[in-house]
């Protein structure tokens, strides 16, 4: 549920629950949007509108900055739901009911508690669902497009990485 089969473990290293952290959105966008600038200085500073990431507006920087705060304060809610419902393997109750190895009334609950984690998983999923969403509406069709492009070649750049270095780690042992 929260380490998919398919990722790395160098991937898994990086999760939040459950998969990327939706802020790593803003510090991807403001990485990308200062290599284009910086690659395509001398043609803005010239007057001309070149329509990547580099060729933001104050108003759009404006509504991004709104959007982070947002997300980072819906991040911090989510991590402390998280927190607690893997802390609550840890009381008394659970402890007592491992001492004792009454199966039934564990796997009971087991199954209340794995509820509460697939809670704040479906809660993680849709904060990263409204996260790309908010930073594309306020992007123009363009630069959304070389935003997603630059979030898929960091995706699949680490995803690559962290499978040849298990594949090398395999050998090894092999």
């Amino acid at each position: 549920m929260f380490s998919p089969s398919w990722t790395s473990t160098t991937e898994n290293i990086f999760m939040w629950v459950g998969g990327w952290r939706p802020s790593a959105a803003f510090h991807l966008f403001h990485s990308k949007s200062g290599m284009q600038l910086e690659a395509r200085l001398e043609e803005i500073i010239r007057g001309g509108a070149v329509k990547d990431l580099g060729d933001v507006s104050a108003t759009q920087l404006q509504a991004l900055d709104r959007l982070q705060r947002e997300t980072v304060r819906a991040e911090r809610l989510i991590s402390e739901e998280a927190a607690e419902a893997q802390e609550a393997l840890a009381a008394a109750e659970v402890l007592q009911l491992v001492s004792s190895g009454d199966q039934d009334n564990m796997e009971s609950k087991m199954a209340g508690l794995k509820e509460r984690m697939r809670a704040v998983l479906a809660r993680a999923d849709r904060l990263r669902i409204d996260t790309i969403r908010g930073i594309t509406d306020v992007l123009d069709s363009i630069q959304a497009v070389h935003f997603l492009i630059a979030a898929a070649e960091l995706h699949l750049g680490l995803h690559e990485y962290g499978k040849e270095k298990d594949r090398l780690a395999a050998e090894e042992v092999a």
